[in-house]
């Protein structure tokens, strides 16, 4: 057995089924033992999208998802989904090629550093300098990819370690890292000071965050505010934590968040944080949430507590092991009032969207869409304007939201919703992007066809990137600079070269036919959906 043997050998222990990537010298022993395997490979288009598939395959199993580039520009290639895992905290173990062992430091050809070039948003990252040693090396990988605050993990492999011989191959049956010890279990005093603070609150709120998905713990946070009768908002990576129409639902928090949403945040008198990192994006005023209340933040990585709002009860550990207890504790609360004051809000909430009749109505269609897809479809929203557009209107019920949050990846809707299908085959996917987010991953539609996923995918056409033009518009008075897509593709013509079925909506005047069509088609299918390119969010 040689080095390349005993890492695809390390895979199938790990039941690894696929492997997303592009290969190169670099990595060719690899993929040349994992023909001799039941693991399936993933030829993707740009490395970049072997880890945005990965993240998606993780996302749908809650395993590590994995893929594998060649040294040099391979490395670098992967280095945005990389990043992209990292700030939604989605485990990965991404296995890159490297040049011979001697030759490291040389400057030889399609050599990079990329153990250096990923230090600051990895878990962890290995160079490989000892056959011997990958069978340790994977197994923690595998272990730090996916527990405490779950995110990627790199390993660089050099060719001449890959064809080396392994003298004996034993895959740990567990792990002991002396100073990787994340706290899991929440401390009981705590604990019981969260429970005090809910039971004496009058206007208490959970926010839910994407933490609560990765770890499982969804259907808990759910029980636990039904029982107790608290309600509930989200972030945008929490999104989906709750049905859309749930009762306790109010919706997402942040500056492209829901009025009552926010307006609860901020009238809240103790607000529950659960697996949510307090960024920008969902609170842009810390001091709203601290001053004159009581800030309960339970979170897996300590690092996070504190770091951007002064929380009252700090609580370190993993939110579905927290409240797996916290279901069993009792007390009691008379929200009533509150709830009947959020309801308020609610029912007094104004749209103030005014859309041309000419065009598709973005968030009339996003609602339409996801309201007519089947209960527990997945429903994966790219990054720019249609991201803001979805996340308002989208409906979920038992399904899954999916998107980038943290690092705002355009281009990843495709890729991810390739992998979500891959894990999940029987679950009806759709990605949604914009016209110049398609344009990042169409190369993708490839993958789909080479490897027979049903690919369902929603362009929301506008001929700008969307999001840019529209700051521009508040920010420099209407001087618009670098943002038209002015000799973008023929979608129709371009989609039906891959095989691709074509469907094309103008207006809302046809919407509901056109979306059953979509919905219904077997083969793969695009819609094109034409909005006015002055629309705002």
């Amino acid at each position: 057995m040689i080095g390349a043997d005993a890492i695809v050998k390390c895979l199938e222990a790990e039941k690894v089924e696929q492997v997303f990537g592009y290969p190169g010298v670099a990595i060719c022993p690899f993929y040349n033992s994992i023909l001799d395997s039941k693991v399936r490979t993933i030829l993707v288009r740009t490395e970049q999208n072997a880890a945005h598939a990965a993240s998606g395959v993780a996302r749908m199993t809650g395993r590590p998802g994995v893929c594998a580039v060649t040294s040099g520009p391979g490395a670098t290639n992967i280095i945005t989904g990389i990043a992209t895992a990292f700030a939604d905290s989605i485990p990965l173990v991404v296995i890159t090629g490297q040049v011979n062992s001697e030759l490291l430091g040389s400057d030889v050809f399609q050599e990079a550093d990329i153990t250096g070039a990923t230090e600051s948003f990895v878990k962890y990252s290995y160079l490989v300098r000892n056959v011997q040693d990958i069978p340790q090396i994977f197994k923690e990988a595998f272990y730090i990819a996916n527990s405490g605050r779950k995110g990627p993990v790199l390993i660089d492999v050099p060719i001449d370690i890959q064809n080396a011989y392994v003298s004996k191959f034993s895959y740990p049956s567990e792990v002991s890292l002396r100073t990787y010890k994340p706290t899991v279990k929440g401390n009981a005093v705590q604990m019981k000071k969260v429970v005090y603070e809910l039971g004496n609150a009058h206007r208490p709120i959970i926010c839910a965050g994407g933490g609560v998905l990765t770890s499982g713990a969804k259907l808990l946070v759910r029980s636990f505010a039904e029982q107790h009768g608290i309600p509930v908002v989200t972030t945008m990576m929490g999104k989906g934590v709750m049905p859309t129409d749930h009762p306790l639902y109010y919706g997402m928090v942040g500056n492209n968040g829901i009025d009552y949403a926010n307006r609860a945040m901020n009238e809240a008198d103790v607000i529950m944080m659960v697996g949510a990192r307090v960024a920008d994006r969902a609170v842009n005023q810390p001091d709203l949430i601290t001053k004159g209340k009581t800030l309960i933040h339970i979170d897996v990585d300590p690092a996070e507590i504190g770091k951007n709002a002064i929380s009252t009860i700090p609580l370190v550990g993993d939110a579905k092991t927290i409240f797996q207890e916290l279901v069993e504790m009792k007390f009691s609360g008379d929200y009533d009032d509150w709830i009947g004051t959020l309801e308020e809000y609610r029912k007094n909430h104004k749209n103030r969207r005014n859309p041309s009749a000419a065009y598709v109505d973005p968030a009339r269609f996003i609602a339409m869409l996801s309201g007519a897809m089947e209960e527990n479809a997945v429903y994966v929203a790219d990054v720019g304007q249609n991201q803001i557009w979805s996340c308002a209107n989208a409906v979920i019920r038992k399904g899954r939201f999916l998107t980038s949050g943290g690092m705002g990846t355009m281009g990843y809707s495709i890729p991810c919703a390739l992998g979500a299908k891959l894990a999940e085959p029987d679950r009806q996917v759709v990605a949604v992007c914009g016209d110049g987010s398609f344009q990042m991953s169409m190369m993708e539609l490839a993958t789909f066809v080479q490897h027979h996923i049903q690919a369902k995918i929603v362009v929301i056409s506008n001929g700008y990137l969307g999001m840019v033009r529209q700051y521009q518009h508040y920010a420099y008075k209407d001087h618009y600079s670098v943002v038209s897509l002015d000799g973008s593709p023929d979608l129709e013509k371009l989609v039906s070269a891959y095989g691709f079925d074509y469907l094309r909506l103008e207006n809302m005047r046809n919407a509901k036919r056109v979306i059953e069509k979509f919905l219904k088609d077997e083969n793969n299918v695009l819609l094109e959906c034409i909005v006015d390119p002055m629309d705002l969010v």
